[in-house]
């Protein structure tokens, strides 16, 4: 058997059995959507936000995850209130996981547009096992099979943001109940610390930088993330006008590497792309990662505090 076979074994069987990816499937463009992996992000501009996205890691790879991705949200203004509902399916080799994620954020306003944002979510994780993908010596090998159970459990994530109009700063926690017991092999407690910037002007270009930590399991990464954002002018000249389209680069520790370009097809439609590629062993038998997300923003009305009606 050659080396290339065994590599190929190896992580397939390292993906299916002990399922570290699935455990942290993330979406590359989780700056746009934050509240995948924070329950505390707030999009306060908007009356409701709808996003969809869908993923296919290490492309070429036989049994590589295949993720989807949904959530909507809507802001309460006068609550300083949001709601939201996040579901996820992912399917890593013989194994699909499907996450319904309910969340609740509130904000806490400041002066000079800072605000504080708390969020709580509980999710609904339904766990299976497709048999006929599986490869046993013996095929009657009960203990195999006994490990194997599907089933349906409870956890809840847990986070804190804090904001203003250019800089972002988060600290989340996914799957806490994990934490005290092994509820499930698919989902460990997954812990993340991010700071972001954005910068905001009438000029063409505006610029963007972020870094992430993320803790799973025994693994540790960090993410680190740079963004271009495009105006095209027009006869009224840069002033108000939204960014037409971005491009952005990231590295992530572990050998990854990857670019994201995201563009708007209307001003409530933006959609983003992103590959990236792992310089790791997986490189012998992938091409690559790709993702592709399209949000829907719904504008709110202003709400006046001070008119009779």
């Amino acid at each position: 058997m050659n080396m290339k076979k065994v590599l190929f074994l190896f992580i397939l069987n390292l993906l299916s059995l002990l399922a570290v990816a699935q455990s942290d499937i993330r979406l590359n463009n989780y700056w746009v959507n934050s509240q995948y992996i924070n329950p505390a992000t707030v999009y306060d501009k908007y009356q409701a936000v709808f996003s969809m996205a869908a993923r296919k890691q290490w492309a070429g790879f036989p049994g590589a995850p295949t993720t989807f991705f949904a959530s909507a949200t809507t802001y309460l203004e006068n609550f300083h209130t949001q709601l939201g509902a996040i579901a996820v399916q992912d399917q890593i080799g013989y194994t699909s996981t499907t996450n319904v994620d309910l969340t609740y954020a509130y904000a806490i306003l400041f002066q000079q547009d800072w605000q504080l944002h708390f969020g709580l979510g509980g999710n609904v994780q339904c766990l299976s096992y497709d048999m006929s993908k599986m490869n046993l010596v013996d095929n009657n090998d009960k203990a195999a099979y006994d490990k194997l159970k599907s089933g349906t459990t409870l956890n809840a994530d847990l986070g804190v943001e804090v904001t203003n109009k250019s800089f972002k700063i988060g600290a989340s926690s996914q799957n806490i109940f994990s934490l005290f017991s092994k509820i499930n092999n698919q989902q460990s407690n997954t812990n993340f610390l991010y700071g972001r910037y954005r910068e905001y002007s009438n000029d063409i270009i505006n610029l963007g930088a972020g870094i992430c930590g993320i803790q799973y399991s025994n693994i540790y990464q960090a993410e680190f993330n740079a963004t271009t954002y495009f105006k095209i002018p027009n006869r009224s000249g840069l002033n108000d006008q939204p960014d037409q389209f971005d491009l952005g680069l990231f590295y992530r520790t572990g050998s990854e590497a990857g670019l994201i370009f995201g563009f708007d097809i209307s001003d409530a439609i933006h959609i983003s792309y992103s590959y990236d590629y792992h310089f790791g062993g997986i490189r012998l038998s992938s091409y690559g990662t790709n993702e592709l997300m399209i949000t829907y923003n719904i504008l709110r009305e202003p709400v006046c505090h001070n008119c009779w009606y």
